[in-house]
């Protein structure tokens, strides 16, 4: 890489979405690599993150998502309650077509220079055989196959995550947090949101689901006869008549100026990242009345879950963090309220306060 846009570099040192650690830009001639590893704070521990995999249109576009993504991780983690910092990571490149052995073992050797101030995990287009393969070079890996000391897929506490953020929401707005006889909508029925269907019809719920994928939704339906119906977009699923709660869990910039007009549940808990498409939404959110629970928070069963391979993985210890969540959404709703904001910059606030605090004095 031979530029970096001053777009780039304002992010970096003189914006308030600025303020990471250390970037490294890593090339690897022989094997075609070409990745970003961004560090945002470690005042909570190391950085962890996921390694994302994905045909940038430029160097630029890559190592602002790099940037965008760790500081996510910093807020997640920090509101998790872990003792790890944010990092991301970004491949350039279809993975399709590029991804490699020799490749996912370079990128192995560039996080183990770091020492292990970030440690890497899935995220979109690497998988658990990829983490698999990286370890192999470095030790600060998670995110593994259980054959490898890993717990494997972390759709599970992802989804258990979401349901008790959903829990949270349906105490605070209703005063039970029972979801029994609740209408809900869940967008995106693949890993995620096909467990969370589950933990919804177990409690009585009612679920109304959509999906691109036929097969996704036809696998749902035929597990539930009954008390799951289907539409045909989530155009129509946000619109849907007597929904309680809309779930978006699957791709980001849900909230958007064209869907929170529309939207008729009143409370939005969903697994997909960065909901909010931008700066704002928060608020138009808030004036129509629905609660927001801020995405990062809810979500956080996965990483969870890959920060706890790190000391040997224990399923029931996991859950019993991921269980936390819904503590930790009620206190966000409940410092929105005393403060008089949104709940997603109530979160922010909280993680904000949680990473200078945990800051050593110099």
């Amino acid at each position: 890489m031979t530029d970096v846009s001053d777009g780039v570099l304002h992010t970096l040192f003189r914006s308030d979405q600025g303020g990471h650690e250390q970037v490294v830009l890593c090339q690897d001639r022989a094997s075609g690599l070409k990745a970003v590893i961004a560090i945002h704070s470690t005042a909570l521990g190391p950085a962890l993150g996921g390694t994302r995999f994905y045909p940038y249109a430029s160097e630029e576009e890559a190592v602002a998502d790099a940037l965008n993504l760790a500081r996510g991780m910093s807020y997640k983690n920090a509101m998790a309650g872990l003792d790890h910092g944010g990092g991301k990571a970004v491949i350039i490149g279809d993975p399709e077509r590029v991804k490699t052995e020799e490749l996912l073992l370079a990128y192995g050797r560039f996080v183990a220079s770091l020492g292990g101030r970030y440690v890497t995990a899935c995220d979109v287009g690497t998988y658990v055989a990829d983490m698999d393969v990286v370890a192999r070079e470095c030790r600060w890996t998670t995110g593994r196959s259980p054959e490898n000391g890993g717990a494997g897929d972390s759709s599970v506490l992802t989804s258990y995550g979401v349901y008790q953020g959903m829990r949270a929401a349906a105490q605070h707005l209703w005063g039970d947090p029972s979801l029994r006889d609740r209408k809900v909508g869940i967008a995106g029925v693949g890993k995620v949101g096909h467990h969370l269907v589950e933990h919804l019809r177990a409690e009585g719920a009612e679920v109304v689901i959509t999906d691109v994928r036929e097969d996704a939704v036809r696998r749902i339906l035929d597990r539930h006869p009954e008390g799951v119906s289907a539409v045909a977009d989530t155009e129509t699923l946000i619109r849907t008549e007597g929904l309680d709660v809309y779930a978006p869990c699957a791709l980001g910039g849900a909230l958007n100026d064209d869907t929170v007009p529309v939207l008729t549940a009143k409370v939005v808990c969903g697994a997909a990242n960065n909901q909010l498409a931008h700066p704002g939404v928060e608020k138009d959110l808030a004036d129509r009345g629905i609660l927001y629970a801020p995405d990062y928070v809810v979500n956080a069963g996965g990483v969870i879950q890959v920060a706890d391979e790190l000391h040997g993985f224990d399923f029931d210890r996991c859950k019993a963090k991921a269980s936390k969540i819904f503590d930790t959404t009620l206190a966000i709703f409940a410092r929105a309220k005393e403060d008089g904001i949104p709940p997603a910059a109530a979160a922010d606030r909280i993680a904000e306060q949680r990473m200078a605090e945990a800051r050593p004095l110099r």
